[in-house]
């Protein structure tokens, strides 16, 4: 039986070149040869997909319009949430030590894999099967996605679901503020009573680290 049986039938395309699927599960922490390249070719060719769905899709719309739809598809979280579902923290390929601290669980990691597996099925199967597999996948988001909501950005999103909820606006505290004045890092945390988990993320400014924080509080509320 097929090594990658498993992973083939997670993602509906069965690889002619094995090579290019273990290169696209592979960590830079368990070899040279991992996904790394295949990830950033991935990530144009995502890219592109979704555009062009959304330029058939919503003919109306304006191009910044369709750029904030589009970043509100290919976001690492919802890149994490989509390999989740597939369940690729089951066939990465880590170094010891990355899988001994939960690297098989780790957002960015698991956005990366995703997008290198759109890099490597590219490669081996051309730009078709890459958008069977990217519409397929990222359906169920595609279809919620509304142009009065994608607009919204993370703190916007995140305070609407709170009060859907019943709970509090949360609070954005700065906890630590590093490096010299004109090239400072804010660490900052999102707290919402009643939630005992804190949101800390970092920015090279106040407002793209809440927006961070509030990404991070959403994707975990959403989670529960």
């Amino acid at each position: 039986m097929d090594e990658y049986e498993q992973i083939y039938s997670r993602v509906h395309y069965r690889f002619t070149d094995k090579k290019k699927i273990k290169k696209a599960l592979t960590h830079r922490s368990r070899s040279a040869a991992n996904y790394e390249r295949l990830e950033f070719l991935g990530d144009s060719i995502l890219g592109f997909i979704i555009a062009e769905w959304l330029y058939y899709r919503f003919p109306e719309l304006t191009e910044g319009k369709l750029s904030r739809m589009r970043a509100a598809i290919v976001r690492k979280d919802t890149l994490a949430q989509v390999a989740r579902s597939l369940e690729l923290g089951q066939v990465l390929i880590l170094g010891e030590g990355e899988r001994k601290s939960g690297g098989h669980e780790r957002n960015s990691i698991l956005a990366d894999v995703l997008e290198a597996i759109i890099g490597a099925i590219f490669l081996d199967g051309g730009l078709s099967p890459c958008q069977d597999f990217v519409l397929d996948v990222f359906g169920p988001d595609l279809e919620k996605l509304r142009p009065d909501t994608a607009y919204k950005d993370a703190k916007s999103r995140l305070q609407e679901y709170l009060q859907k909820h019943g709970l509090p606006v949360p609070q954005y505290l700065i906890v630590n503020v590093s490096g010299e004045p004109h090239c400072q890092t804010f660490e900052v945390e999102c707290r919402i009573e009643g939630v005992q988990q804190t949101f800390a993320a970092t920015g090279t400014s106040r407002r793209i680290a809440e927006q961070s924080a509030a990404e991070k509080a959403m994707y975990a509320l959403s989670e529960q």
